[in-house]
């Protein structure tokens, strides 16, 4: 335990270390030369540096992109990845975004807990192994990444100049330890219209969602009918029987059919209510003549509605360590002439994409219905018997008294970004979760209590 009183000795050190990185406004702005982010995580990318210096680490900043603080001589390395940007602060906050005020035990401002304070304390966790001058056998690495918000591409920097560490671990995340996070697939499914509506309901077009990754909570309908008040009266009687929160009204010429439904993150569409879907339901109740746009109906109807898991589009995926795949409808665009739905599928950890994806090419294939802008970032998955997670559970263990069980999540952290790296912390279980949120904040007891796991883990890795 000596580790845990070098840490409390150095306890107001790393509060304001951690306040002086806080008070540095880090969004991602405008490149500049040598700051590839803009000047703000640039900034804190060099006051992390700067800390390290003084604490009497070697440093490397690798042009302004990403930088490192590193101890010992050894080949292989072990590291603690974490990030300096932030997401925007918003509206909303008690106390200033960026001042690093401390109420009632807690660190208010933008960062505290994602990633600043972590990053700081795995920071003075190396730190006390340095003190105490504790044998390692591996070279120990703090990496500060600085675009972990808006797309990670400082790490693409990273891998390609420097090799990867050996075994490592990301505080990005939550405790105890997420040994498993699902492949993530976002695309859109897309299909021409040839032969176009001419009957008496016309669909001029359909709109709703704001991101893939969201589960929609509304969408909008413009709909040419010789019969609007029919319509209009069929919605109320379709919200009313099916508990959906439906409505139309005449504007003009046409009607309008807005559905609300409850939005929800895209890695649990099942705490949600898709309002895209809600919609297709009632016009699959429509005679919309034999046309594209009718077929388009009948498909998302059939082999969607209000499924979250792809069961009748035939994708459906599960195992033990993660559950189901998700699979959420995350926005439409759609005139006479072509319809694009934005796709968000979320694939269990030790499957393959080829498992998820060849029965959905085969189904969207009968339908003249293409896929665009595909993106994929694989799942990440150590089993329970890895060197790594056995050393991460063991000093979880020993540093809280609880069990460290092994969560798997639809969500994906900085650990997907690195080879070799869990997501270990900050978040405790059952504390408040105020990432991204006003009023973020970091209790400076679990500040110091990080420090503590972040330097055992450390050590157990690199001894």
């Amino acid at each position: 335990m000596e580790l845990n009183k070098r840490i409390d000795e150095m306890k107001e050190d790393i509060i304001k270390s951690t306040a002086d990185i806080v008070k540095i406004k880090s969004v991602e702005g405008e490149p500049k030369e040598g700051m590839p982010f803009g000047e703000g995580p640039y900034k804190a990318l060099e006051k992390a540096l700067s800390i390290a210096q003084e604490l009497g680490f070697k440093t490397v900043n690798l042009d302004g992109y990403v930088g490192y603080a590193e101890y010992g001589d050894r080949e292989d390395y072990v590291a603690a990845l974490g990030h300096l940007d932030v997401v925007p602060e918003g509206e909303d906050w008690i106390y200033p975004p960026y001042d690093a005020e401390i109420h009632d035990g807690k660190m208010y401002g933008r960062g505290t807990t994602d990633d600043k304070g972590p990053i700081i304390a795995s920071l003075y966790g190396l730190k006390a192994i340095k003190d105490l001058n504790l044998p390692i056998s591996k070279r120990i690495r703090i990496i500060f990444g600085t675009n972990e918000e808006t797309g990670s591409k400082e790490l693409e920097y990273y891998l390609g100049r420097e090799k990867p560490p050996v075994l490592g671990f990301t505080p990005d995340a939550d405790y105890p330890i997420i040994n498993g996070e699902k492949g993530i697939t976002i695309f859109s499914i897309v299909k021409d219209f040839k032969k176009k509506m001419d009957g008496d309901i016309i669909i001029k077009e359909i709109k709703g969602g704001q991101a893939p990754n969201m589960v929609p909570d509304y969408c909008n309908a413009v709909i040419e009918a010789s019969d609007k008040d029919t319509i209009i009266n069929d919605v109320k009687v379709f919200a009313k029987e099916r508990g959906y929160d439906l409505s139309a009204e005449i504007q003009g010429n046409s009607v309008i059919i807005k559905s609300k439904g409850v939005s929800a993150h895209g890695s649990l569409p099942e705490l949600g209510k898709n309002a895209i879907m809600q919609l297709f339901e009632f016009l699959g109740k429509l005679d919309l003549g034999n046309n594209d746009v009718s077929e388009f109906v009948t498909f998302m109807n059939k082999y969607i509605g209000m499924e979250v898991h792809g069961e009748s589009f035939g994708c459906y995926l599960e195992d033990e360590v993660s559950g189901k795949l998700s699979f959420n409808l995350g926005v439409i665009d759609m005139n006479e002439d072509k319809v694009d739905v934005v796709l968000n599928l979320r694939y269990p950890v030790t499957k393959k994409l080829e498992d998820m994806m060849n029965p959905f090419n085969a189904r969207i294939k009968e339908f003249g219905i293409r896929i665009e802008n595909f993106e994929h970032q694989e799942p990440l998955y150590f089993s329970a018997e890895h060197p790594l997670i056995k050393s991460l559970q063991k000093v979880y263990t020993e540093q809280t008294g609880k069990e460290a069980k092994l969560v798997s999540i639809g969500g994906g952290t900085y650990a997907k970004e690195m080879p070799n790296i869990v997501a270990f912390g900050p978040m405790f279980p059952g504390e408040p979760d105020t990432i991204h949120k006003p009023n973020e904040y970091i209790e400076i007891d679990n500040l110091i209590i990080n420090a503590k796991i972040y330097a055992h883990a450390l050590y157990e890795l690199a001894k």
